[in-house]
């Protein structure tokens, strides 16, 4: 019985769909076929208009929340062929997204009645990733899983019990008792970070847990550092309180992750140990790398004019 061969062309369009060619093996008396050699591209043998249709720009495609399977914005590729033009494009459309779902984490606080309070995960979109996933861009599949990752504060209150018993690390500071302004700017800032507690691997921001430093806020002008001159802006003072806290956290032997030295010598800590801030500029940070929660504690003595930062544990976790 003579046998022809013939060739089926499949192109699919969709999730998990494919172009190519499969053979067929058809009898000409049965008129029945069955495959037998699977999928063999063979585009030179179609017109180029027809294989121009099946390019990425030409579909629109799906960016997926990895976290919850839902649908956050569409793309089209446009300029898919221009390797720069469409680089520039897909950066700028994750440095977008990250805009919007980026959030920093806040770290729980310890009330008077040693309740934990406040607490929120940290959101990062992880832009790079996406990045290279556009890159590769086929019209097998149009949903792009867009890389989200959460890290929730790693404290709970069984852990963070006792946690004010036992002085770690600690740090004092003196300031002038008549300059009221800037007194005024170390003590609300100490009041931000004071009963903070970090987990195991927390990390802590002295921008984001203070908070930017306004009049309507209550902070007052007095004299800062800028570019090695003093100056006078809304907030004079607050980078006392995060040298302070530098220092003790030193001691304590947490881990720095970003400090920034002032760009001329302060009088109130040693030449090299004090740490800038600016809301928008250089920010401290630094981590837990114990395997206990630590409590930050703030003293602020206005009498006799002194900033006290101490780092407290719980005293099992010490024995």
């Amino acid at each position: 019985m003579k046998k022809i061969m013939s060739v089926l062309l499949v192109a699919v369009v969709g999730a998990g769909s494919y172009l190519g060619y499969t053979m067929y093996e058809q009898s000409n008396s049965k008129h029945s076929s069955k495959p037998v050699s699977g999928i063999a591209m063979a585009a030179e043998k179609q017109p180029a208009s027809h294989y121009k249709e099946l390019k990425p720009e030409n579909f629109t495609f799906n960016l997926i929340d990895a976290r919850t399977g839902e649908t956050i914005r569409t793309f089209q590729p446009v300029h898919f062929d221009d390797k720069s033009t469409y680089e520039d494009t897909i950066k700028h459309l994750a440095s977008d997204l990250a805009d919007k779902y980026d959030t920093p984490m806040e770290n729980a606080k310890m009330d008077a009645n040693g309740n934990l309070v406040g607490g929120h995960k940290r959101v990062v979109l992880k832009e790079k990733e996406l990045v290279s996933r556009l890159k590769d861009l086929h019209i097998y599949s149009r949903n792009i899983q867009v890389p989200i990752e959460e890290t929730e504060p790693n404290v709970t209150l069984e852990t963070a019990k006792g946690i004010n018993e036992v002085v770690i690390g600690s740090y004092k500071t003196g300031f002038n008792v008549h300059d009221t302004g800037r007194n005024r700017n170390v003590e609300l800032s100490a009041l931000a970070i004071n009963n903070i507690i970090l987990g195991p691997g927390d990390t802590f921001s002295y921008n984001e847990t203070v908070g930017e430093r306004t009049a309507a806020r209550g902070y007052q002008p007095a004299h800062e550092i800028v570019n090695k001159e003093l100056t006078m802006g809304i907030g004079g003072g607050i980078c006392q309180t995060s040298s302070t806290l530098f220092n003790a956290i030193d001691l304590a032997g947490l881990e720095v992750v970003t400090r920034t030295n002032h760009s001329k010598q302060v009088g109130y800590v040693p030449k090299g140990r004090d740490a800038t801030v600016s809301w928008g500029g250089p920010d401290f940070k630094f981590k837990n790398p114990r395997n206990y929660p630590v409590l930050i504690k703030t003293i602020v003595d206005k009498q006799n004019g002194s900033l006290t930062v101490e780092v407290r544990t719980a005293k099992r976790y010490t024995l």
